[in-house]
């Protein structure tokens, strides 16, 4: 009898409504198998010691609950004040606290005991994201034999950066435990390789697995995508305009977390330098939606403080009457009407300093109209940029080639547009969603569950 598919990710749907690039991704896996979904409930609570079942969806979901402190040390602490920075290139943003290392511990401990009181022999376990990083260790020390597959959405960290942590040799001891580390591109995977290369624990097999100690793990490249053709039937779907009666001549767009990763500031300042040189008479827009996230972060109150000012110089040194340059929209928008605001948009903006994937990319080529579409201008530091080649590849940290690239963007000959994003599109339809989940789960359950060394070396 086959067995369920158990994941476990940080974010949960607690109903219908999806948010989040991984949340629809899992949502979409989740709705084709025999699956459980385990997450955190957003709401905190003291009632921590048992998973509660969340009702209404097609398969079962179950939420764990953080307590304040919880929140406060393992999550905006440990994973998004440590793991976070670190794995972005911003070790000098890690905020190293002995309370939340402890915490990120104790979470990942308890989480491993709530998961194996659920398990049955045949289920197997895809973990997400850096917050779960010793939950397969965890697992192991309480007897789960089950497959256990990992993925990792952002970036892996460079060997030399994980020095900044308190007990680095136990990055890759933790990482090990899992049959199957799953990471977006190859520049990933071959980061992952050196970490295991540079440690005297792990040797490679003939087939390319690490054996580390008595387990043995693959590490495998799996970029992973959107929902192509559903994105781009919403952004062909008709509906009111989408600016109202406010609608700009022409506009380039930027969709990010107001995170300090995705390169904002400079993205500002290269526009501001863009309308310096403008063709006379034009009026062009930069519509940036960046919803707001771990506000109680240091850094992230920081860069919103850093944008608003930016913003209000450019505005208030270019903008007329009729029009404002910069349209800066703090909140998120409802997806439909964002698929429509990228079909519109003349170009799209991403300038990450460091990306796992960048799926913002992905939906705006699906959402263009290929009889005439828009300008992708993308960071070579976004993960999607290792295969979408075609695309206005950029420096994020040169405010002058960001420039050059918008001069180059909002007057490219239709023939070159339409070029570009036909090959953009194959990379985007390539990597859809559901062969990314596919592709994942077929690797993992090709693992084998107890390994016999021998076979390795029956031929020495």
């Amino acid at each position: 009898m086959a067995g369920r598919l158990i994941i476990i990710s940080n974010r949960i749907p607690t109903n219908e409504h999806l948010s989040g690039g991984l949340v629809v991704a899992l949502h979409d896996a989740l709705a084709c198998t025999d699956a459980v979904w385990i997450g955190a409930h957003p709401d905190p609570g003291d009632n921590i010691e048992e998973l509660e079942e969340l009702i209404g969806s097609k398969y079962q979901k179950f939420a764990f609950r953080l307590t304040e402190e919880e929140i406060q040390n393992y999550y905006l602490g440990y994973a998004n004040s440590v793991i976070w920075p670190l794995c972005h290139r911003r070790g000098d943003l890690v905020d190293m606290r002995s309370e939340y290392q402890s915490a990120y511990l104790k979470v990942n401990a308890r989480i491993a005991r709530l998961v194996a009181t659920q398990l049955e022999p045949d289920d197997i376990i895809w973990a997400h994201d850096y917050h779960f990083l010793p939950l397969a260790a965890g697992m192991r020390e309480l007897g789960v034999k089950n497959r256990i597959g990992f993925f990792l959405h952002i970036p892996f960290p460079a060997l030399g950066d994980l020095s900044v942590l308190s007990k680095p040799e136990t990055f890759a001891a933790d990482l090990a435990q899992f049959d199957l580390i799953g990471l977006q591109t190859r520049s990933d995977v071959a980061r992952c390789l050196e970490m295991f290369r540079a440690d005297p624990r792990a040797e490679f097999l003939p087939d390319g697995s690490v054996k580390f100690n008595d387990r043995v793990t693959s590490v495998r490249s799996f970029p992973i995508g959107i929902d192509t053709a559903g994105f781009a039937s919403e952004a062909c779907h008709a509906g009111l305009p989408v600016f109202g009666r406010e609608t700009p001549e022409e506009y380039i767009i930027g969709v990010d977390r107001l995170d300090y990763s995705k390169g904002l500031p400079n993205r500002f300042r290269a526009f501001s330098k863009y309308l310096e040189t403008r063709p006379l008479g034009r009026k062009p827009c930069l519509v940036q939606i960046a919803p707001p996230t771990r506000q109680q972060v240091r850094a992230y109150q920081d860069i919103t403080r850093e944008l608003e000012e930016i913003a209000g110089h450019v505005n208030g040194t270019f903008a007329e009457l009729d029009w404002t340059p910069v349209r800066y929209i703090h909140r998120s928008v409802p997806r439909a009407r964002l698929a429509r605001l990228y079909r519109q948009a003349k170009a799209c903006l991403v300038t990450s300093l460091a990306d796992g994937m960048n799926l913002v990319a992905k939906e705006y080529i699906a959402a263009q109209n290929p009889d005439d579409p828009g300008v992708l201008i993308l960071s070579r530091f976004a993960g999607v940029a290792e295969d979408m080649t075609e695309a206005l590849l950029i420096n994020p940290y040169d405010i002058e080639d960001i420039a050059k690239a918008i001069a180059i963007a909002m007057d490219m000959p239709l023939s070159e547009r339409k070029e570009r994003h036909a090959a953009s599109l194959r990379i985007v339809e390539a990597t859809d969603v559901s062969t990314w989940s596919k592709n994942f789960l077929r690797v993992l359950k090709e693992r084998p569950i107890s390994v016999d060394f021998s076979r390795y070396f029956a031929d020495v």
